[in-house]
């Protein structure tokens, strides 16, 4: 069957079971959000004074029982500084258990390492916002039995919610923790910030492990979880690297090009209509659309408008921004610098808050819903402004939906940057190679060869022609591109299926198809 984005999409698929083919943004909410059935969270119990701690994080795993088929969770807020994710699956292959379903919030290149229980059994399925690295390279290989599923943030709340996601055991890294499992990321020597990725998992799991390497007198103040969601506490030496949390994507760019790129959506947001005072604003993880901040902040003084709140994942530069005050407070998903920590520890409001207040369109009270602007990156656009952000030029798994489709979703204003090509590889063109974001949700796109406004939004595009601001359109810059590049070189897929990619609301946007050899 196709979706309504002319995706095939098979009715079921072995593994996953029945597909539900994409309708639109809000198709399946405007028929009615009751429908979806829910699952309640397991009961749990201690004796009285029972001791939670456990020596090492063996110990731990073997008291939670564990056995073939099981679900095991994980949290991805030390990002490419993670190292608990790996101990854990080895852990549970030296005790031979197979078979295992890693849901784990995303998965990056400090992953790698368990790619030999990929192809050895002891991990057949993966669920996830994102995969990267040797990781996603082998999953288009078509290294697992059964196909990966790709989620967003919310996406992945509905799924545990629902019941299609069923946690067996959750390994929750955290900075500090007491010895009955209140919680924190704000403090310790490997503070990372907020802990919103891994609430979910404490609430559901059927067991949950806290690990950390900074034992305080109880209580933990502030808590992130709460003790009557954990089961056991281990104490290690390091629970990963906190340096490593903000590499690479998550700092601004200092590209001449990208610089360009960013200055140019400032300018297209200052005068979208979009920009005034109580607004809210989100940035995406790309350096690009981090800089896009550092303008907007300039315009923001020159025009003395201030914010209302800051969303999703923060940096340092979100912190100065709510600390000169052009913003009253931030909602803090996911810290993607270190240093946020300290501000969420001091400064009430910096607020943390779990994925499923950032972005599960199942609740009444959504905050994607409350954007005014996002901006986004994107690893190719189409004419039509759907995007990718999953698969790179070769088909191979690389990237992230994330937060994408689902701020996306609810802003006022969604502005894609992204340069016209990189290293002669067209990232406009007219058709993209896997959907994550639907083009219904993207109002403008902003390159350094042009800037092409969505046919949906004719007043946005009628506001920045009248700014003096140069609009071009999308297809004509899909052909120009195209003319400098010539015309991108087909991937190359079998038909069989090696990953399905979720819209927010469940259904299926897209498949991921092998690569050939």
């Amino acid at each position: 069957m196709k979706n309504i984005l002319q995706r095939d999409i098979p009715e079921k698929l072995e593994g996953i079971g029945e597909l539900e083919p994409f309708a639109g943004a809000f198709t399946k909410l405007k028929k009615g959000w009751m429908e979806e059935e829910t699952v309640p969270p397991p009961n749990k119990a201690k004796m009285p004074h029972s001791d939670k701690t456990c020596s090492d994080l063996k110990e731990a795993i073997l008291r939670t029982n564990p056995k073939d088929g099981m679900t095991v969770s994980f949290h991805h807020h030390l990002r490419g500084g993670d190292s608990l994710l790996v101990q854990s699956i080895q852990i549970l292959a030296e005790l031979g258990i197979k078979d295992i379903t890693l849901a784990s919030s995303s998965l990056t290149s400090a992953h790698d390492p368990i790619l030999p229980y990929l192809k050895d059994g002891t991990i057949t399925q993966i669920y996830s916002s994102g995969i990267r690295g040797e990781l996603g390279k082998a999953i288009a290989e078509g290294v697992m039995p059964k196909p990966a599923v790709i989620h967003s943030h919310g996406g992945r709340v509905r799924s545990v919610h629902t019941g299609r996601i069923k946690i067996d055991l959750a390994v929750i890294a955290a900075s500090a923790s007491d010895e009955e499992g209140n919680c924190t990321g704000s403090h310790g020597k490997s503070a990372f910030g907020s802990m919103g990725y891994a609430s979910i998992d404490a609430w559901y799991a059927k067991q949950v492990i806290v690990v950390t390497d900074h034992i305080v007198d109880y209580p933990c103040v502030p808590r992130s979880i709460s003790q009557n969601y954990v089961d056991y506490v281990v104490k290690v030496d390091s629970i990963g690297d906190p340096s490593k949390i903000a590499g690479g994507t998550t700092r601004i760019t200092k590209a001449p090009m990208d610089l360009q790129i960013a200055r140019l959506a400032a300018n297209v947001i200052e005068h979208s209509g979009e920009l005034k005072e109580d607004f809210s604003f989100q940035v995406g993880a790309g350096g690009a659309s981090l800089a896009v901040a550092k303008y907007l902040r300039k315009i923001m003084r020159r025009r003395e408008i201030k914010g209302s709140f800051i969303l999703g994942g923060v940096t340092s530069y979100g912190v100065d921004m709510l600390n000169e005050g052009l913003f009253r407070s931030i909602f803090d998903v996911q810290s993607f610098d270190a240093a946020v920590s300290t501000s969420l520890m001091d400064n009430p409001y910096h607020i943390e808050i779990p994925a499923g207040l950032y972005a599960n369109p199942f609740n009444c009270g959504c905050m994607t819903n409350k954007l005014d602007i996002v901006v986004l990156g994107a690893l190719e656009i189409d004419t039509d402004f759907n995007v990718n952000v999953i698969t790179g030029s070769e088909g191979y798994v690389r990237g992230a939906s994330g937060g994408h489709c689902d701020t996306a979703s609810g802003a006022n204003l969604t502005v894609v940057v992204c340069p016209s090509f990189r290293g002669r590889i067209p990232i406009v063109k007219d058709k993209v190679h896997t959907i994550v974001t639907p083009g219904e949700s993207i109002d403008v796109l902003v390159t350094e060869r042009g800037i092409c406004v969505n046919p949906k939004r004719p007043e946005l595009r009628e506001n920045l022609i009248k700014a003096g601001i140069a609009v071009k359109d999308i297809k004509e810059l899909a052909t120009e591109v195209e003319k400098i590049t010539g015309k991108a070189k087909p991937i190359e897929n079998t038909d069989r299926i090696v990953g399905v990619v979720e819209y927010r609301d469940g259904s299926i946007i897209d498949v991921i198809r092998q690569v050939k050899d």
